[in-house]
């Protein structure tokens, strides 16, 4: 299998390392195309893979292009890459709001995958929503899956709607995670903690309940209810964030988001 990354920043560079560490593909058959002269010359230095030019030729052989350029650079992008790509097989978009029907027009190429990966990937941690076009073949389909699968866990939708939802729950949702975090740092350094220890303090919380929620039969509510004892310090803070509407808030924030998402993808 031959591979090409176009645009290769963190992201790319971090799906680029995953198809190396797997054995997804050979050094020699992975091409980083990147057009800022600066980042060419870093990603020469790291010696990843083959590194070349957004409008060289030889990209057109490749398999399966993924183009991780920033969306607002796409439009200028599409204009160098149309005639490259138009008869490449598969092509696998992870810029966030960019609908299959516009890259489609812009490539034209009817054969899109659009995926929506987040921050933990870097880690194989990650999860990857993703959708396809009509034209793709279902063995298309499943190789593109065994890329995204490589830095975490993947869902498909038929629906390319919903990518939009998933770009505001889990593609931004790592930045939600950490703000909270960040808050209840904040709140130990009040009362009286240096940050070192408020910082282990949280984040150690903070491992622990994730694993035993995720290894627990019991529901989210009966965790909750299992530490906040009737008339507890845990019971106060939870009916302050009630009152307050925390809960609301977060929520409302993330559709917010959601329809963030589809104004940029219109």
């Amino acid at each position: 299998m031959k591979i090409t990354i176009v645009g290769c920043g963190n992201m790319g560079l971090i799906y680029a390392r995953a198809f190396l560490k797997y054995n997804i593909v050979s050094k020699e058959n992975l091409i980083l195309a990147e057009k800022n002269e600066t980042r060419k010359q870093e990603l020469i230095k790291l010696n990843v893979a083959e590194v070349t030019v957004i409008n060289d030729a030889k990209i057109a052989a490749s398999d399966i292009v993924i183009i991780a350029v920033k969306p607002q650079d796409f439009e200028e992008l599409a204009k160098e890459l149309k005639h490259i790509l138009e008869p490449a097989k598969c092509i696998i978009s992870i810029m966030a709001g960019v609908k299959i029907q516009r890259i489609e027009s812009a490539l034209n190429n009817p054969n899109i995958i659009r995926a929506m990966p987040n921050s933990p990937a870097e880690l194989g941690m990650g999860v990857t929503a993703f959708t396809a076009s009509k034209s793709l073949s279902l063995e298309q389909i499943r190789k593109a899956e065994n890329l995204l699968a490589t830095t975490g866990r993947t869902v498909f939708f038929e629906n390319e709607d919903l990518l939009d939802a998933v770009t505001a729950l889990s593609g931004s949702g790592p930045a939600y995670f950490f703000y909270i975090v960040k808050q209840m740092i904040e709140a130990g350094k009040q009362m009286g903690f240096d940050e070192a220890t408020s910082s282990m303090l949280v984040k150690q919380t903070m491992l622990g309940s994730f694993h035993l929620m995720n290894t627990t039969n019991k529901s989210l509510d009966e965790l909750i209810k299992a530490v906040a004892s009737k008339g507890g310090t845990t019971e106060t803070a939870l009916s302050s964030f009630e009152s307050d509407h925390v809960g609301e808030n977060l929520q409302k924030g993330i559709v917010k988001a959601r329809d963030r998402a589809s104004e940029l993808s219109k």
